[in-house]
């Protein structure tokens, strides 16, 4: 069986992870990093880099969460779901998409 590719757990994300006190996907809202998939010492992993609205984000828990059990019930030939927060750079409303810009009312 193939892997799934980063595009296709990003995917996974953006159709079913939301941020619940904005009521708009993780990807979208520039959450996501990056996404990357791969075969090693005999395991499969995908290694998702992301980050929150803000270090005090309550629903970050949630949020992360949501994307191991999205992404695993996606995929169940992969055995790590591995989410890394990073505060570097820190996220800022120019990161979202035009569509999510256009939905929340940014110009």
């Amino acid at each position: 069986m193939d892997l799934p590719t980063g595009d296709n757990v990003r995917d996974v994300i953006k159709e079913n992870v939301f941020d619940p006190e904005i009521g708009l996907n993780v990807v979208d809202l520039g959450l996501i990093y990056d996404v990357d998939v791969e075969e090693k010492d005999g395991k499969n992993r995908a290694m998702i880099t992301m980050t929150l609205t803000s270090p005090g984000c309550p629903v970050g828990p949630h949020i992360i969460g949501g994307i191991q059990s999205y992404v695993q019930k996606s995929y169940p030939e992969l055995d790590e779901i591995n989410v890394h927060v990073v505060w570097d750079p820190l996220w800022n409303p120019d990161m979202m998409t035009q569509e999510a810009k256009d939905l929340l009312g940014f110009f």
